[in-house]
């Protein structure tokens, strides 16, 4: 098994970041993506391991449908931005992020008015990232889907479950979890509470793939599978997941390869007419990779292989091979 480190570059600044970077697992079967952010304690991240080391080494489920429908993403731009970006997707939803720093709220309700303006029998959806109270997230989704000319969904407003909880009593807009399913018997507690409307499905920090499903079958409620802003290769494992369920009553959030300046590949993972196949991906190139880089991701390999081991998450060895070229 070899793994080696990639970098890209974001077209616009994204979660406030400028590029991405992670590591590539080349395996039994194939290429898979394991790319915590930095900010992620090694347990965390440890379960992105789990979750590449699967697909590496065991691939995928078999699909249930060759096309998986997406949205487009809207990140945190201006308004004229988000109008051109919107105008020019095949897609017939978008989910826009909001909140991207605490007084956004002028910026956002201009940036849904312009999606709104480019799009306007599309669905729109909204991505707090957690970042509201409850109280704070009531009067913005208000605001908000006035804006945007009524939403399908607000993903995370809170962090918070008994928030979330608050807050789908108060609103009529549905409400989606994301961030709180993640820990160990939140999901559960989720849906238990009536905390949300539906969960999001994200394959690497969920641990992989089958876990994920295993997940949706014991929730059972609504879901919808997006991604943690992959190169493609990392997108090829949120489309196994999609291709997978018994129902995919959303357009999927995994049409992020256009938020960067170039993917991994010259034949990156992209909707046509809103949907994207189900195919493999291999990488070609990365961005250059500093030495400095490497060694970050040599040292916090060693720790996330560790934790994982001894959870019997992955086993064997592994060879670091520095950066992709």
């Amino acid at each position: 098994m070899n793994i080696y480190v990639y970098r890209l570059r974001f077209t616009n600044r994204f979660r406030r970041l400028d590029e991405r970077d992670g590591l590539l697992i080349e395996g039994g079967t194939g290429w898979a993506e394991v790319s915590p952010f930095w900010d992620y304690d090694d347990d965390v991240a440890a379960r992105w391991l789990a979750a590449g080391y699967e697909a590496a080494q065991r691939g995928y489920p078999e699909p249930i449908r060759q096309k998986v429908p997406v949205n487009e993403t809207i990140p945190a731009v201006d308004a004229q931005t988000a109008y051109d970006l919107a105008a020019a997707s095949s897609c017939s939803t978008f989910k826009v992020k909001i909140a991207d720093h605490p007084e956004s709220l002028a910026e956002d309700l201009t940036r849904l008015e312009a999606v709104r303006a480019a799009a306007p029998t599309a669905r729109i959806r909204i991505d707090a990232n957690g970042a509201w109270g409850a109280e704070e997230a009531v009067r913005n989704i208000g605001l908000m889907n006035r804006a945007a000319g009524g939403l399908e969904y607000v993903e995370q407003p809170c962090r918070q479950v008994d928030e979330l909880a608050q807050v789908r009593r108060k609103v009529d807009v549905p409400i989606a979890a994301d961030e709180s399913i993640r820990i160990d018997g939140l999901a559960q507690e989720v849906v238990r509470t009536q905390a949300a409307d539906l969960v999001v499905l994200k394959n690497q920090p969920l641990g992989g793939v089958r876990r994920a499903l295993r997940l949706q079958e014991e929730l059972g409620v609504p879901v919808v599978v997006s991604s943690a802003v992959e190169s493609s290769v990392g997108l090829r494992a949120g489309i196994a997941l999609a291709a997978a369920l018994p129902e995919l009553p959303y357009a999927c959030g995994l049409a992020t390869s256009r938020l960067f300046d170039r993917d991994i590949t010259s034949k990156p993972l992209v909707p046509h007419d809103g949907q994207i196949e189900v195919r493999d991906v291999v990488p070609e190139f990365s961005e250059p990779v500093s030495a400095e880089l490497e060694q970050r991701w040599a040292t916090r390999l060693e720790r996330m292989w560790e934790y994982a081991r001894q959870r019997h998450w992955v086993s064997g060895n592994y060879e670091f091979q520095g950066g992709f070229r």
